[in-house]
């Protein structure tokens, strides 16, 4: 079961990377950058999972849910 998770920081969080990427890609020339918002992806091969396993692992371990949200999806 292969399952990819995203994690991205809440829209009301400064993203400090995302704002340097924005103006970076403003001087390559780029024109009309409104924001940018980086994040990870995780990819899990495991056997098997529940969504509550998945939830947990996500909310316990691999975000921080004070500053990001995430979301996964179940690829198969």
């Amino acid at each position: 079961m292969k399952i990819r998770i995203t994690i991205m920081p809440q829209s009301a969080v400064l993203d400090p990377a995302g704002v340097a990427t924005a103006h970076a890609l403003e001087h390559l020339g780029f024109a009309g950058v409104h924001s940018v918002r980086i994040g990870k992806s995780i990819e899990l091969d495991i056997a098997e999972a529940t969504e509550e396993q998945l939830h947990q692992a996500c909310r316990d371990l691999l975000s921080n849910p004070v500053i990001e949200d995430y979301h996964f999806e179940i690829l198969k």
